[in-house]
């Protein structure tokens, strides 16, 4: 008796699931337009920004002698990516029993919106587990195939980034 109630419900169900999916008779319904994918010449998906694609690179150690790792991906002009201090450490044991330095920020997350032609900016995080919040911008500039990224505060670090 069972088996028959729950077979009920599922009939029941999928004719619902299938009656919701239906068009109406009378409605015009058109298929939604959905612009052409950008192809090159080998069929490969062509960027759609030039400056779209993944760049890599490292920075000079600006004045704070640390030099950054760069990984940027620029999709549809929207950019993402990380920079990582190979140099930064946390706490160390503290012998003179002061209080302990805080934790120097090792991995900034990186966000923004690429423009081409001319110079753009970036916002900075810094990832640290410490009440202050550490933000800066970057500058970034394309020149020859690559991109140059300078940092506006702080370190004033100089990266550049080749499409990698």
């Amino acid at each position: 008796m069972r088996a028959l109630v729950v077979l009920l419900l599922l009939l029941a169900s999928a004719v619902t699931a299938s009656a919701q999916t239906r068009p109406a008779a009378n409605a015009q319904t058109r298929p939604a337009a959905v612009p052409p994918a950008a192809t090159s010449r080998d069929g490969t998906a062509a960027p759609v920004s030039p400056l779209d694609g993944q760049w890599r690179g490292r920075s000079d150690g600006g004045s704070c002698n640390a030099p950054l790792d760069f990984l940027l991906v620029i999709e549809n002009g929207f950019v993402d990516g990380s920079a990582y201090e190979t140099t930064a450490h946390g706490p160390v044991p503290n012998q003179r029993k002061g209080p302990p330095p805080a934790p120097t920020p090792s991995l900034w997350q990186i966000h923004g919106v690429a423009k081409s032609p001319g110079p753009f900016s970036l916002v900075t995080v810094a990832s640290v587990k410490a009440a202050d919040r550490r933000s800066g911008k970057l500058t970034v500039q394309s020149e020859g195939g690559g991109l140059v990224i300078s940092e506006t505060s702080g370190c004033r670090r100089t990266a550049r980034l080749a499409r990698g």
